[in-house]
């Protein structure tokens, strides 16, 4: 096997999700070598750069919409439960012997409390309307994109569950993506601030050089 045949081509090393890590520039002039001007090299720099602020753009928005997501799902999920646990009488277990003491009229307004609960549901941020909701083992989710589906009590907490679990999942992603995105900006930003300074030095010497060989000329 030849030299050429045991080389591997270099691939850039990337984050889970596929986005890849920031190169640090140790070495300037190793890294323009003969090829690439300074000029060449801060566009690629910037190009790059502003690909990571992009996506930083998106996931950041992506975060803030899945902190909205996740109260919203936890509190339908909670009212869901509730509404079995008081269809099944869990909430009130401990007030069954009390029960058992009652006369028929007290077990009759106890039977219709049962099947409603009034409450109050909101409309928007600022506007609360009262409600009467009737014992009943199904309700009714919005899905998104308009559509609303009906759903058994147990079928509606399996599925909340599981989408407040993959919500939780994906923010916990969308943050550690975050993280990464903002540490390659800097080495990016860094890159830049060594290319250019070195450049300035390099014109510096040079300036000085050719002042230096004037002056003995």
């Amino acid at each position: 096997m030849s030299v050429a045949e045991g080389k591997k081509p270099q691939t850039q090393e990337k984050n889970p999700r596929g986005i890849p890590q920031a190169p640090f520039i140790a070495d300037v002039e190793e890294y323009l070598g003969n090829n690439k001007d300074v000029e060449t090299a801060l566009k690629e720099i910037q190009t790059a750069l502003a690909k990571y602020r992009y996506m930083d753009h998106n996931l950041a928005q992506r975060r803030k919409g899945l902190e909205d997501k996740i109260p919203d799902i936890k509190k339908t999920l909670s009212m869901v439960e509730f509404l079995q646990e008081r269809r099944e009488g869990k909430s009130k277990a401990s007030e069954s012997d009390e029960d058992d003491l009652d006369d028929d009229l007290d077990d009759d307004a106890a039977n219709d409390q049962k099947k409603s609960l009034r409450t109050t549901f909101e409309l928007n941020d600022t506007l609360y309307a009262e409600a009467e909701i009737e014992d009943t083992d199904t309700v009714y989710l919005w899905l998104g994109a308009n559509v609303m589906l009906s759903y058994k009590l147990p079928a509606a907490i399996a599925l909340l569950r599981s989408k407040l679990e993959a919500a939780e999942a994906s923010l916990q992603t969308v943050v550690e993506d975050l993280e990464f995105l903002r540490e390659q900006i800097t080495i990016m930003e860094v890159n830049t601030a060594r290319v250019y300074n070195w450049d300035v030095k390099r014109r510096r010497e040079l300036r000085e050089k050719e002042a230096l060989e004037g002056k003995k000329d």
